[in-house]
């Protein structure tokens, strides 16, 4: 009767312990099978991995799994783990001897699970860079292992062949599941080819490739050269319209009309812009329309350099047939008209506000401008490309042309003089056409490439506003030493003989 009785008490007390733990009636998830399971069934993907892994069935799938990587530790020696992407995963001694290692020569095994997860599963701010290609997750036993004193090394194959990156585990959260990337306990190694880390404990790890923007330092400098570049380029460009309106005359060339037009733009342009980069912490509204106002300046800088193209081609090609009804107004309807229709068709769509140009720790740098993604690539990047390629083609055929007359005319002895103001007029007639605004399509590229396109683009945008006043200023003063030669010539042919 006392066995029967101790049989009860041993069954009834099984049984309070299944049901005080539900974790232990269900049946464990094989260790490879871990990452799907969650996937499918729990919102908080890295959590449910972690804490599935500790708790898993060591055992390696039917079929090799390229994600997948068991390992069974029975000495206290150190551990390599190789995939197929060519990472490679150290595990020292250390590590092995604190995951349970004096157990290992008691009969006990010590399994090491490796993962290959995707890097969708894991958020990062976007300041931050985007996580390398794939994410490590690394366990030794069930036990936590951290504070080495020999750190765990990891080998990412670098395949941006650009950028900076930076070593980071998943760090969850003591008050919550949530988790977020963090760089405490690793240190970072790069290699012409890998990125080597070096970590105190076992986690998720992962490369964070830095987003391609410059350095805080390169980024107040960029700062530094817009706003005062754009400060001059108001002053020079109302140097221009004042120049134009004092020496007006009652039949001014269609040439000079329309650079005043497109200097008119580009003051308005600047202006927009200096009032939206130091206004765009206003009220909603203000921004709105600050962005509104740059958007709609910038596109009509964009078109009146289309304009310069254009008017340069009738110049070119139909030298004797440019006769066209009311060519100052058709250009002025398109100059003004086009931009002011996209921008109303923006701002009806809600496009506009205040726009992150760069967020890091210790700053922010905003603008009031276009935030709608598909807005900016179709009415900024594909507007300007066209416009590009359009004056670009133009500027070939004027080299053409160019080489042409020289060809004909040029002596030997004026030859290098020639040459130099040839050069010069390219120069001059490259930035009235708006080619420096095509380095923004190539401050994408390799990073130090990028960063002196990224240079160049801002000195000579900034500055376009001096640059149009000095193109001005040279075609006034040759116009006048032509007036004054002709003069001076009939002049003297009147001069009694």
């Amino acid at each position: 009767m006392g066995r029967c009785g101790l049989l009860a008490v041993f069954i009834l007390s099984s049984v309070a312990l299944t049901e005080g733990d539900p974790s232990s009636s269900r049946p464990r998830i094989f260790c490879y099978k871990v990452p799907q399971h969650c996937q499918e069934n729990e919102s908080n993907v890295p959590w449910c991995i972690e804490k599935q892994m500790r708790n898993c069935r060591f055992s390696l799938p039917r079929t090799k799994n390229p994600d997948f990587y068991l390992q069974t530790v029975n000495s206290s020696y150190e551990v390599t783990v190789d995939t197929v992407y060519g990472h490679a995963i150290h595990i020292p001694s250390e590590a092995v001897l604190k995951s349970n290692g004096e157990q290992l020569g008691k009969g006990h095994e010590l399994h090491l699970t490796v993962t290959v997860l995707n890097r969708s599963l894991f958020e990062a701010r976007p300041d931050e860079g985007s996580p390398h290609e794939q994410v490590l997750g690394v366990w030794l036993g069930n036990q936590d292992v951290h504070n080495l004193s020999h750190p765990v090394r990891m080998v990412f194959v670098n395949v941006y062949e650009k950028g900076r990156g930076k070593c980071v585990f998943w760090k969850l959260s003591t008050n919550s599941e949530q988790g977020s990337w963090s760089t405490d306990g690793c240190n970072t190694i790069q290699n012409n080819t890998d990125f080597i880390c070096e970590c105190s404990h076992l986690s998720f790890f992962a490369v964070l490739i830095s987003p391609d923007v410059p350095d805080p330092v390169d980024v107040q400098r960029l700062e530094y050269i817009s706003y005062i570049g754009s400060s001059l380029s108001v002053v020079f460009t109302v140097v221009v319209i004042v120049m134009y309106l004092w020496h007006k005359k009652p039949k001014t060339g269609q040439t000079l009309i329309i650079h005043i037009q497109l200097t008119g733009s580009l003051f308005l342009l600047h202006l927009f812009f200096l009032a939206s980069s130091i206004w765009s912490s206003a009220e909603w509204a203000s921004c709105w329309t600050l962005g509104f106002l740059l958007h709609w300046a910038l596109l009509a800088t964009f078109t009146w350099t289309a304009i310069e193209g254009f008017h340069l081609y009738l110049l070119l090609v139909r030298v004797f047939n440019i006769c066209i009804s009311r060519y100052r107004l058709k250009l002025s309807l398109v100059g003004w008209g086009v931009p002011t229709a996209t921008v109303m068709i923006c701002g009806m769509a809600g496009a506009y506000g205040k726009y992150t140009l760069m967020e890091n720790a210790s700053r922010t740098a905003s603008l009031c401008w276009v935030t709608t993604k598909v807005a900016r690539y179709i009415t900024v990047n594909g507007y300007l490309g066209l416009v590009l390629l359009f004056n670009a083609a133009i500027l070939a055929v004027m080299v053409v042309k160019m080489r042409q007359l020289r060809a004909r005319k040029i002596q030997a002895g004026n030859r290098v003089r020639r040459m130099w103001k040839d050069w010069a007029s390219l120069l001059g007639l490259s930035c009235v056409l708006g080619l420096p605004w095509g380095l923004a399509f190539i401050t994408h590229g390799p990073q130090s490439i990028s960063l002196s396109a990224i240079y160049l683009f801002t000195v000579l945008n900034a500055f376009q506003g001096v640059l149009m006043f000095l193109w001005f200023l040279s075609i006034t003063c040759k116009s006048f030493h032509e007036v004054q030669h002709s003069t001076k010539g009939s002049s003297m042919s009147n001069a009694p003989s």
